[in-house]
């Protein structure tokens, strides 16, 4: 980008004011709605604290902020005909789960709306379809819907759509693979959609939300690190874990004793994990916060790319760093997921923690 935004006291004047100074620039997001805005947008403003403030659509939505219905900020950006045409159709049918061969269907080149969304929105299509289903299923389960309710199974019509997915995700494993102990890998219900779990005889491998884009990478990864191979079933930790999770999610427990596989993780990373789990529920760290504590503030990127190489999620809590404004950032479950754990962690916390 090559224009740098001023600080958000100044753009929170130019919002106030309904500046177009910075039209096309920057957009507010507003915690309490869930929605973003252009600066001139005539709604009501919010308070100083309850805004944040992105360079970008796509940061907005990737944040977990849907568009606002006055201001209309992606039909604002779309300069070319076939993104106004598309985002039209969008808001007609905003639950659809559109695919390539839909866009097909309709008479459209998927590449050439690829590139047509990309340099008006930053973001593909099929990436804003997609965004705005989950900003829905978000707002009903912070009604306090349940995800099998709204559907948020991102693309699975039903539990056995699921199933078949997930046989497809692991695959045919043999019996036995180099003299080495086989994984096995089961999935259970939660109030954020499926989890997958990975584990031997005693330890967790992996815990992962079913729509992370890198869960098939982080199979194939575990089972070359450990040389074994990955068949569909349940061992003591995974039935350790399900029952921990439960309890989770029910609000009862936050206290995970499930014995974890991090022997072929770094020492940086294991470091990193230790301190993420002496985060207490309720409560959240930056990452400047977390290289402080490790007596090296240098460490911010490098405690980030630990972070992000948690492969056991909920557990632990990666989920419980955000940036140094508070502001929520990347996760690799979603951050409307990261929104929600943060929310139920807090109706958890001790009553009386400061």
């Amino acid at each position: 980008m090559l224009f740098d935004l001023p600080n958000e006291d100044t753009l929170y004047d130019a919002l106030i004011a309904r500046s177009s100074d910075y039209e096309g620039l920057a957009y507010v997001c507003v915690r309490t709605t869930g929605v973003f805005c252009r600066l001139t947008c005539p709604a009501r403003k919010p308070k100083r604290e309850n805004t944040l403030f992105y360079d970008s659509i796509a940061t907005c939505m990737q944040s977990g902020f849907r568009p606002c219905r006055r201001c209309k900020p992606l039909e604002q950006a779309g300069k070319e005909p076939i993104v106004d045409e598309l985002l039209e159709a969008l808001d007609c049918a905003p639950a659809t789960r559109w695919t390539e061969d839909d866009l097909v269907r309709r008479g459209y080149d998927p590449s050439t709306v690829r590139r047509a969304f990309k340099r008006s929105l930053g973001m593909t299509f099929l990436d804003i379809a997609r965004y705005r289903r989950l900003g829905e299923a978000a707002r009903q389960l912070a009604s306090g819907a349940r995800v099998i309710d709204v559907q948020l199974d991102a693309g699975y019509e039903s539990g056995s759509g699921f199933r078949a997915a997930f046989q497809r995700l692991i695959g045919k494993a043999p019996a036995m693979s180099q003299n080495r102990e086989l994984l096995f890998a089961d999935w259970f219900e939660t109030p954020l959609g499926p989890m997958v779990a990975v584990a031997d005889q005693t330890h967790l491998h992996l815990l992962e939300f079913h729509d992370r884009k890198a869960l098939q990478a982080e199979l194939e990864n575990l089972q070359r690190k450990t040389r074994s191979s990955v068949a569909a079933g349940r061992t003591p930790a995974i039935e350790q874990i399900d029952a921990e999770l439960r309890a989770y999610f029910d609000g009862q427990s936050a206290n995970f004793k499930t014995p974890l596989a991090l022997g072929n993780s770094t020492a940086f990373e294991r470091v990193v994990w230790a301190k993420l789990r002496e985060i207490p529920v309720g409560e959240r760290r930056a990452y400047g916060d977390l290289a402080r504590e490790m007596e090296n503030p240098q460490l911010v990127r490098a405690v980030g790319r630990a972070n992000g190489a948690n492969q056991l999620a909920i557990v632990i809590p990666c989920h419980r760093v955000v940036g140094a404004d508070g502001s929520l950032t990347g996760y690799g479950g979603g951050l409307w997921r990261k929104q929600w754990l943060l929310k139920h962690e807090g109706k958890m916390r001790p009553k009386g923690a400061v």
